[in-house]
């Protein structure tokens, strides 16, 4: 019987660790690390979007702010844990791709499109005039990011990925520094 545990590096230290990065705050790296716990466990050949999604909406109340309420995210939650157990199951011998480049398969245990979010994040963050990417960054990557498993999944719980953009990127745009994003501190 094959192990539901994908094979790790003889030597953790040769391989990039995306929760190292220096300019991830330390509960965006947080995030990263417990969504590669999630892959690990769920049997996934890499964190990808989902499994950052998942980990966001558990771990950061300004992420779960950008939502409309309480019931919007019970669901998402629900199809999110019905991923590991269910339908996901599909996406464990697969990597989670956009199509628009090369497949790398080795990405500091990131799928290229979760990669690629990371990366973006940073970017967005670093547009705000900010040196550390935040929940709220990550989250706008995710929706925009080109055949995100993230997205399938909001998708299935009804919420519009490019209706959650335009308004992350409103918030963004209207909210001065450290304003909490979508609405759910008053700051703005």
């Amino acid at each position: 019987m094959r192990s539901r545990v994908p094979r790790q590096p003889a030597s953790g230290q040769d391989v990039p660790r995306p929760d190292d990065d220096a300019r991830l705050s330390a509960e965006l790296a947080a995030v990263v690390a417990g969504a590669r716990r999630r892959a690990v466990r769920d049997g996934d050949r890499q964190i990808d979007t989902a499994h950052l999604l998942h980990t966001l909406l558990e771990s950061d109340p300004e992420v779960r702010a950008a939502f409309d309420g309480a019931p919007r995210i019970a669901r998402l939650l629900g199809y999110l844990v019905q991923r590991s157990i269910g339908y996901g199951l599909r996406w464990q011998s697969t990597v989670e791709d956009s199509g628009a480049l090369p497949v790398v398969t080795e990405a500091g245990g990131l799928s290229p499109v979760a990669s690629a979010a990371l990366e973006d994040a940073c970017e967005r963050a670093a547009r705000r005039g900010e040196d550390l990417a935040r929940g709220v960054d990550l989250l706008a990557a995710l929706v925009t990011a080109p055949r995100a498993r993230a997205v399938e999944v909001l998708t299935r719980a009804g919420i519009d990925a490019r209706d959650l953009a335009a308004r992350l990127d409103n918030d963004a745009k209207g909210c001065p520094e450290g304003c909490a994003v979508g609405g759910g501190g008053g700051g703005c």
